[in-house]
């Protein structure tokens, strides 16, 4: 391999035994070992978090059983590349040769067409499809596909781990920096450990360009800092680390810990997410998990929905906080969205019922005459403005959806509602 290339790519692990983590793949009695070790290769696809090594075990996969490799990446490739590395794959067969590894990289960006020209030969056998991706296979991958691979999710790996890596590109003389008299010192291997949250080719790509500026001296925090300038943190917006964020946003507010709900809030910032896509979750929020324990909240979420759109970034993190720490500590029900819940699978379960008469709209004569609106008492002619009457179909009456909690403001109003029903019966 040139000297030129980059570090990362010189330094991916040439057998298996120098992969370090995903032990829970490549340990004795694990799954990947133990078909290496009976020479039988199923369909996989490899999902795990950028930098995780997904590439590299493919290709050590194909190395180990010293089979054919066809790697494609679905965001260069088409249906004509994968027609012609099938192509090569039947001939190798027919001539007696093994079946041939076809590698597709990020295999969530082929469209449907594109994985359904697969699946005819991983079907018959002709190739062996190993497919990688960083999104969830269950979205992004055809489901006839998906029943014919197995999935095998890699982990990010540890600070162990990544030191690891570090430690033997800083030392290597045939493919790292060991030639050039480098070293590595502690709180340098620590920052860069930090700045790469699992990810080993943002490890080696940041220990190469810091070697360049240390320039034969001892490689220092200081340099890892300049080679790393400022990233952004992991967070794809259409992917699982996205949906993984804002539901651990949600689930803090919603367990009223402030503290958590800020945390989430500031990484969704930081990566890059759009400020009023956070403003709409605490609007959804509000009416979902707080309800009318505090009808404050729907209105404070929506001013700060307003203001986020007013005055934009970087400001808008400030109503931003003010929202999130407010909620979080709002009182809770999701009394209103069970009711609702309840109720939309009653007229699913019960379909169109008919409107009792008393409730019926009486606009013309012939409507009065065939009894519409007869026996409607106005509540407002009524002592607290309440009258007992049904306001349910006649299926569904003496039945009850709404339950309000002891929350909050919420409680008031279970007082009253239990009273009026009470009146009913």
């Amino acid at each position: 391999m040139a000297a030129s290339a980059p570090l990362a790519e010189r330094m991916r692990p040439h057998r298996l035994a120098d992969v370090v983590g995903q032990d829970h793949l490549l340990g004795k009695g694990k799954l990947v070992r133990a078909m290496l070790e009976a020479h039988r290769l199923h369909s996989l696809l490899l999902w795990g978090p950028p930098g995780s090594g997904k590439t590299t075990l493919a290709r050590l996969i194909a190395k180990e059983l010293d089979a054919p490799f066809e790697p494609l990446s679905a965001v260069l490739a088409g249906v004509k590349d994968l027609r012609a590395a099938v192509e090569r794959a039947t001939i190798r067969l027919r001539a007696g040769g093994k079946p041939t590894i076809v590698f597709v990289d990020e295999i969530h960006r082929f469209n449907k067409a594109q994985q359904d020209a697969l699946l005819p030969h991983v079907e018959a056998g002709t190739i062996v499809l190993i497919g990688a991706t960083t999104e969830n296979p269950s979205f992004e991958v055809n489901a006839p596909l998906l029943s014919r691979t197995r999935v095998l999710t890699l982990h990010s790996l540890g600070a162990t781990d990544i030191a690891a890596v570090l430690e033997r590109a800083v030392n290597d003389a045939d493919y790292g920096l060991g030639g050039q008299g480098l070293t590595l010192e502690d709180d340098a291997r620590d920052g860069l450990v930090h700045h790469a949250q699992g990810d080993a080719r943002i490890a080696l790509g940041t220990l190469d360009v810091a070697a360049q500026l240390a320039a034969g001296v001892p490689i220092t925090l200081e340099h890892v800092r300049e080679a790393a300038q400022r990233r952004s943190l992991r967070h794809d917006r259409a992917g699982d680390q996205h949906y993984d964020i804002v539901s651990a946003f949600i689930k803090s507010m919603r367990g009223s810990d402030p503290d958590g709900a800020l945390y989430w809030m500031v990484r969704m910032l930081e990566a890059g997410e759009d400020a009023l896509f956070i403003a709409r979750r605490m609007v959804i929020f509000a009416a979902e998990d707080i309800g009318n324990a505090d009808p404050e909240a729907l209105r404070t979420a929506v001013a700060v929905k307003d203001a986020v759109h007013f005055i934009g970034l970087p400001e808008a993190k400030i109503p931003l906080a003010q929202g999130v720490t407010y909620l979080a500590c709002a009182p809770k029900s999701n009394a209103s969205y069970r009711a609702l819940g309840a109720l939309t699978e009653e007229v699913e379960r019960s379909g169109t019922l008919p409107v009792p008469m008393h409730l019926r709209n009486a606009p013309t004569r012939l409507m009065k005459e065939q009894g519409h609106g007869d026996g409607y008492r106005y509540p407002h002619d009524h002592p607290g403005h309440h009258t007992v009457q049904a306001y349910l179909p006649e299926e569904l009456q003496g039945r009850s959806y709404y339950e309000p909690s002891d929350q909050g403001a919420e409680n008031e109003t279970r007082k009253r509602l239990k009273a009026w029903r009470a009146a009913k019966d």
